[in-house]
């Protein structure tokens, strides 16, 4: 019985889609085509009905970032994907290193599987055709090639790496692969179209572990290395697989083409060890707002809205409204995005200056490039409401049977107003339940919980109030998620006597230990 594993890239922060892909919300998380998000659509397009008799599909191997992982998990749950293993980045090292840590995963048990290795961030309209394509491509990655799909080109697109291919392989349409070209100016480009034998580069493979395994070493034996070592010290926390933290940040950046692939069809070519299997299903990598106008759905005039949105006398523009309306007058050629905390508007000649606008706002401490006002949290999510002068305003909704870390703040105290449901609340040696319209007040450095014992979601107001509010002043004892929660109390012995929170608070840091 021969394996298939779907491996799917989800780092990456998409900066040219913003203010809607952000750093800790990045665009395979977003709803930008159809019902699902670009995550969870990656993740059904490959089943098994589709799959040749002999054949058995793995849960997906997802490898992304450690920041979004409980986002990552939560949505491959809405789609009913349990059980599916997540590798987590401590911070981003390329495709190579990554697709490197996913082969050592996939063969730890002895097994050798074929990997579709698919980014999270892509749109393919017709599915059926990339099962297609799939199907006829997998005997030439069970024998052991290294198989590319190339995506058939319908313009000079500049945004997008070529692949040259040469003669047929098989009856299927594969055909050798001959070069990788970089991105091109538009007047190479238009030679490239005309030419007839250069496809896009979809980032796209279908190969056996141990072949690409058997590559890395022979082409980039040091990032083979760094990722061995980073898989060998790493742990395993639930479905989450995490590598040890120095060891990959030591490891070299690189592409999966630079590293193997464009070395591999240079002094390969008489071996044939790697083909080309082409596409024509509707791809697009969605790399900046001009390609989600070219998939939109056009109305009439060219126009492309998404929300609550009144176009008038309005001609080939993107309007997008995430939470109010938006009425668009005259525009030709323009771009709107509203959030609930940033507006862009931007000329469609311009868009690629969105990249250089998000790096003058990080540079500047500005937050709006990292997080939205809405939060995702592993228990839920905050809305940040409101803020000013040492004060700060949040609903926050906990999800049924979660629970926030038992936690401390020195520089602020919280009051909370229960909007719905119902909240379990430990405030120092205190248990107590809140229902609707129910209030109460952490007072600055107590120890305290939030809970959500109830059958529906739990909403809260919170006002924080004190000196400094960002997040990074808390102190976790407890913590469900493992989010750094200190040694300080054993999980099975919770507050209950005034011993009890001595001993907790004699262990909490000083704000200059914190510094």
């Amino acid at each position: 019985m021969n394996h298939l594993l779907p491996v799917i890239l989800c780092g990456g922060s998409g900066t040219r889609l913003w203010p809607l892909s952000r750093q800790h919300y990045p665009k395979q998380m977003l709803q930008l085509a159809g019902s699902h998000t670009m995550l969870q659509a990656t993740a059904l397009r490959i089943n098994k009905n589709f799959l040749p008799e002999g054949w058995q599909l793995e849960l997906p191997l997802v490898v992304g970032q450690e920041d979004c992982r409980f986002l990552t998990a939560e949505q491959l749950l809405q789609v009913g994907l349990k059980g599916v293993r997540i590798l987590l980045e401590p911070a981003g090292r390329n495709t190579a290193p990554a697709l490197t840590i996913a082969a050592l995963t996939a063969m730890a048990d002895g097994s050798d599987p074929v990997m579709i290795v698919m980014p999270a961030d892509h749109v393919i309209k017709d599915e059926k055709s990339f099962q297609l394509a799939i199907t006829q491509a997998l005997p030439l990655a069970e024998n052991g090639i290294v198989v590319a799909f190339g995506v058939m080109p319908t313009s000079a697109e500049i945004g997008y790496g070529y692949i040259r291919y040469g003669e047929s392989v098989n009856q299927d349409g594969a055909v050798q692969l001959t070069e990788f070209v970089e991105k091109p100016d538009h007047e190479t480009a238009l030679q490239y179209l005309a030419d007839g034998h250069y496809l896009w580069n979809s980032g796209i493979y279908l190969l056996r572990a141990s072949v690409w395994l058997n590559q890395i070493k022979r082409f980039r034996p040091d990032i083979l290395l760094a990722c061995e070592e980073a898989i060998s010290d790493g742990s395993t926390d639930h479905s989450f697989i995490r590598v040890d933290r120095e060891a990959f940040i030591d490891c070299p950046s690189e592409s999966i083409d630079y590293a193997v692939m464009e070395p591999l069809a240079h002094t390969d070519r008489e071996h044939k060890l790697c083909a080309v299997q082409p596409l024509n299903v509707g791809w697009s990598d969605v790399g900046a707002w001009n390609a989600l106008m070219e998939i939109g759905e056009k109305d009439n005039n060219g126009n492309v809205l998404s929300g609550d949105v009144l176009a008038m006398a309005s001609k080939d523009t993107l309007v997008r409204s995430e939470n109010r309306l938006v009425a668009c007058i005259g525009m030709q050629d323009v771009v709107v995005v509203e959030t609930a905390d940033v507006v862009l508007v931007a000329h469609r000649d311009h868009l690629h200056l969105v990249k250089d606008a998000v790096a003058q706002l990080k540079s500047a401490g500005r937050t709006e490039c990292d997080l939205h006002r809405k939060v995702q949290r592993p228990w839920g999510y905050y809305d940040g409401i409101d803020e000013g002068h040492r004060f700060q305003v949040k609903r926050i909704v906990v999800s049924p049977g979660a629970c926030l870390s038992l936690q401390m703040h020195h520089h602020r105290a919280e009051h909370w107003v229960v909007v719905k449901g119902t909240a379990k609340v430990t405030r120092g040696i205190e248990h107590f339940l809140l229902t609707e319209n129910q209030s109460t007040y952490i007072p600055l450095g107590v120890i305290h919980r939030l809970e959500n014992p109830g059958l529906v979601p739990l909403e809260i107001i919170e006002v924080q109030s004190g000196a400094y509010l960002g997040e990074d002043d808390i102190v976790r004892f407890e913590d469900n998620y493992n989010r750094d929660a200190m040694p300080a109390l054993n999980h099975a012995q919770p507050i209950n006597n005034v011993a009890d929170l001595v001993v907790a608070r004699d262990k909490i840091p000083t704000p200059q230990q914190l510094s």
